[in-house]
C-alpha cells in the first residue's frame, strides 16, 4: 500500500528552518554551544560569525565568541564546501576527517602544478613546519618550494591546505583584534588527535537538527559531499519524511520543531555568507525566486536582511550609519520592526558608537 507523504509548503519549511537556526526567537545557549548546534559558521571574514550569533542568541556579546576562540575551544579552518568555518574544537577534529574526501577531490584540480610532488611527503613536511612554529601561507609555500622548486607555488599551498587540517591561530578571528592569517594543525592547536573518518550518519542527524526538514541533495550541497543517500536510508526507520511542493522527499527528526507557517518571524540582520542562505539545494524556503542572486555579485556576498523570515534586502555599515536597502517597499509596521532590530544589533555589536539608521534606495 502506498502512503502519501504530507506536503510541506514554502512557509512551513521556512518556519521550521528558522526555528532550527535560532532565528524565530533568540536562544539563551552559549556561543560555543550555538556554534556546535549550527555545525559551524561560515567565516571567510572575521566578523560574519559574530553577526550570525548576534542575530540568534539572547545576551550575546562579541567577547562570548572571542573568549572560547582564545581558549582554543573554538577555531577556524577549512571544512564544508572547501570554505573557512568557525567550529567547536570537537568538530575541528571530527568533521574535517568526514569531508577529507572532498578536499582530496579538490586537490585533483591542481595536479598539473604538482607533477613530481610526493603528496605524502609534502604533508609530513608541512606538518613539521607549522607545528614547529605557526606559519603564514607564504612562509609555508616558500619552504615547500625549496623541496620542489619546479612545482607551481599556488598548487603547493593548496596541497598543504587540502592534506592537512590547518587552523588559523589567534589573534586572527578575535573581535577587535588584528592579525595576519597564521596556520598550524588542528591537532597541535587543540591538543588532541583527529578522529578516524566517521560514518556520516551522526552528521546527517545534526544537519537535520540545524537545517531540516531537508533532502539528500540539500545536505550534499551543505557539506560539499556526494553519495550520502545510503546514510539517509540507514537512518530512515528513525526519521519522518515529507515532500515539498515539487514532490522532493524531505527527511526530518521526529521531534524537531515544525512551527505553524503563520508563526511570526521578526526581522534579522545576517552577515555575508550566512549558512542559512547556503545550505540547501533548493533555497526558496528562504530566498524568494524573484530575489535569487540579488545578495551576490560575482564573488562578493552582501549582508542580508530577513523580513517575515525571507530574504528582503541588504544592509551595510557606513562610517556613521546603518544603511538598509530593501528589495521592495516596507509598510510602516515592517519598517519600525527593522529599525528596532537594527538598533538592537548596533547596541550589541558596536556599543557606544553613534550610528543613524537610514533606508537607502529601494532595490526593485
Amino acid at each position: 500500500m502506498t502512503t502519501t507523504k504530507r506536503v510541506l509548503g514554502t512557509r512551513a519549511l521556512n518556519r521550521a528552518t528558522l526555528a532550527r537556526q535560532l532565528l524565530l526567537e533568540r536562544s539563551p545557549m552559549s556561543a560555543e554551544d550555538a556554534v556546535g548546534h549550527l555545525v559551524g559558521l561560515q567565516a571567510q571574514n572575521v566578523k560574519p560569525p559574530y553577526h550570525a550569533l548576534a542575530a540568534r542568541l539572547d545576551g550575546f556579546t562579541p567577547e562570548a565568541l572571542s573568549r572560547p576562540m582564545a581558549d582554543r575551544r573554538v577555531a577556524r579552518l577549512v571544512t564544508l564546501r572547501s570554505t573557512l568555518h568557525t567550529h567547536t574544537a570537537r568538530d575541528c577534529l571530527t568533521l574535517r576527517p568526514l569531508v577529507q574526501h572532498a578536499r582530496d577531490r579538490e586537490l585533483n584540480q591542481f595536479r598539473e602544478g604538482l607533477v613530481g610532488v610526493d603528496l605524502d611527503r609534502l604533508a609530513v613536511l608541512a606538518r613539521d613546519l607549522v607545528e614547529a612554529e605557526p606559519r603564514t601561507m607564504r612562509q609555508l609555500r616558500e619552504a615547500l618550494l625549496k623541496e620542489w622548486p619546479d612545482a607551481d607555488p599556488q598548487s603547493l599551498s593548496v596541497a598543504a591546505r587540502c592534506r592537512l587540517p590547518l587552523v588559523q591561530v589567534t589573534p586572527r578571528g578575535l573581535w577587535g583584534r588584528s592579525g595576519q592569517v597564521t596556520l598550524t594543525t588542528a591537532e597541535h592547536w587543540l591538543g588532541g588527535p583527529a578522529e578516524p573518518t566517521p560514518a556520516p550518519d551522526g552528521t546527517v542527524l545534526r544537519y537535520l537538527a540545524a537545517f531540516g526538514p531537508a533532502s539528500v541533495k540539500d545536505m550534499q550541497t551543505w557539506a560539499g559531499l556526494t553519495r550520502l543517500r545510503d546514510a539517509f536510508e540507514r537512518l530512515r526507520p528513525d526519521l519522518v519524511t515529507f515532500r515539498d511542493e515539487a514532490g522532493v522527499e524531505l527527511f526530518d527528526l521526529p521531534d524537531a520543531p515544525r512551527p505553524d507557517p503563520d508563526t511570526p518571524a521578526p526581522p534579522r540582520f545576517l552577515p555575508e555568507f550566512d549558512n542559512l542562505l547556503l545550505s540547501h539545494a533548493d533555497r526558496t524556503r528562504v530566498v524568494p525566486p524573484e530575489h535569487r542572486g540579488r545578495h551576490w555579485r560575482g564573488n562578493t556576498a552582501y549582508r542580508t536582511l530577513l523580513v517575515d523570515g525571507f530574504l528582503a534586502g541588504l544592509w551595510r555599515l557606513d562610517e556613521h550609519a546603518l544603511v538598509v536597502e530593501p528589495f521592495g517597499r516596507l509598510d510602516g509596521r515592517r519598517r519600525a520592526e527593522v529599525v528596532a532590530e537594527g538598533e538592537r544589533m548596533l547596541h550589541v555589536m558596536y556599543p557606544g558608537s553613534a550610528h543613524d539608521i537610514r533606508f537607502g534606495t529601494v532595490r526593485e
